[in-house]
């Protein structure tokens, strides 16, 4: 086997998996990231002033039902159950979300049982949106106009900036409404988060005498040689953005303290529009096992936004002009050789951890083959659509 020297940019999760599968296959792995840390934007840290575990960049809650995905992590961290719930603070009111038997019951004021429940809804839903066409159709077509003006309405102008009517309907796909009294926001069979937090994960992944981590190194900066280039940046950044800037949204955070327990819960939900906020995060309830520990409390509140050329893009935005564009952006990712784009911002997609880690561990072994047959990589493992 001939070692190939690979440099991989981004030391999120795609890169670190990727990373250490390559250098255990006796590969060289020089990993470049710009920032002062790895691990992106599951990143986490201490809090000095209260020793509170912080999700820096918002909360980050593993779930999943792939067991090849967890038996990996396990490899590399002490992942402690978590069952995640979110509580929504809706037209003066407090909530559980997501929707569900209970909500409704306290929203309209009612006491249904299930049946009651879908049947009442079932008469309040637009029933002639056969096939929704954007995100509010396929709101007022699963529950109705109440219920969408009540929680998802202000809150989806806030995170995305864009009225409903010009989100895709698959956005609100991902969330669950359910008829029972089921309050969980995820029922994945694996639902956790790493005991000393996922920086420290990503560091056991990369630790790894055939990987040399690069931080704060930019990838346009390196002038290192490389058989093959393994990128997860943002792929209209990788082509300097000659055909334009895909459209994502960003967050600011406005970090503060509290004594005790603030607001008894992980995240609560802020859906009127009125408030500017879209959620605040109360860190020390992400890590119950040592929630009596810390007498103080870190909260942040969260503020999304359009993402500036110097801001970290979170959220893909993924409509009509952006596809069009990242099109053009894949026809020329498939004509340059010696590059495989991979994760959210490689391939323009929000996929969650799992997802993400699943690819690459599928994508390492397609470089490894490729490698071992000398044949030149793909350029995506992951077809962006």
């Amino acid at each position: 086997m001939t070692r190939k020297i690979v440099g991989i940019v981004g030391a999120g999760l795609s890169g670190a998996v990727i990373g250490r599968r390559l250098a255990e296959a006796g590969h060289r792995v020089i990993l470049m990231e710009e920032r002062s840390h790895v691990a992106g934007n599951c990143h986490t840290e201490r809090d000095p002033r209260t020793g509170v575990l912080l999700h820096r960049y918002g909360p980050h809650i593993f779930h999943t039902g792939n067991e090849e995905v967890w038996r990996y992590l396990c490899l590399f961290a002490e992942m402690e159950p978590y069952r995640h719930r979110v509580i929504a603070r809706a037209q003066g009111r407090i909530y559980g979300l997501p929707v569900n038997l209970l909500t409704i019951n306290q929203f309209f004021g009612q006491t249904f049982t299930p049946s009651e429940a879908r049947d009442f809804l079932d008469n309040r839903r637009r029933r002639d949106i056969v096939e929704p066409a954007n995100f509010e159709q396929q709101a007022l077509s699963m529950m109705g106009e109440d219920l969408y003006r009540g929680f998802f309405r202000g809150y989806t102008l806030k995170q995305w900036g864009r009225d409903p009517t010009e989100l895709p309907a698959s956005i609100l796909k991902r969330l669950p409404m359910r008829f029972d009294y089921d309050d969980r926001y995820f029922t994945d069979k694996y639902q956790a988060i790493p005991k000393e937090g996922y920086t420290a994960l990503v560091e056991r992944i990369l630790s790894h005498p055939a990987i040399e981590l690069q931080v704060r190194r930019k990838f346009e900066t390196s002038d290192q040689s490389f058989d093959h280039v393994v990128y997860s940046g943002p792929i209209d950044r990788y082509f300097c953005f000659q055909l334009g800037r895909l459209e994502y949204r960003t967050l600011d955070f406005e970090t503060f303290y509290a004594k005790g327990d603030a607001q008894g819960a992980a995240v609560v939900n802020y859906c009127d529009l009125e408030t500017p906020w879209t959620r605040i995060t109360e860190h020390k309830h992400f890590a119950p096992w040592e929630r009596d520990q810390h007498e103080g409390s870190v909260l942040s509140k969260e503020f999304s936004r359009r993402c500036e050329p110097s801001d970290i893009p979170y959220y893909p935005v993924r409509l009509v002009a952006e596809q069009a564009m990242l099109n053009r952006y894949v026809e020329r990712a498939d004509a340059t050789p010696g590059v495989t784009f991979v994760g959210r911002l490689g391939t323009y997609r929000y996929i969650d951890m799992d997802v993400c880690i699943a690819e690459a561990l599928r994508a390492a072994s397609v470089l490894i083959g490729s490698f071992a047959a000398a044949k030149p990589p793909p350029a995506f493992i992951e077809k962006p659509s």
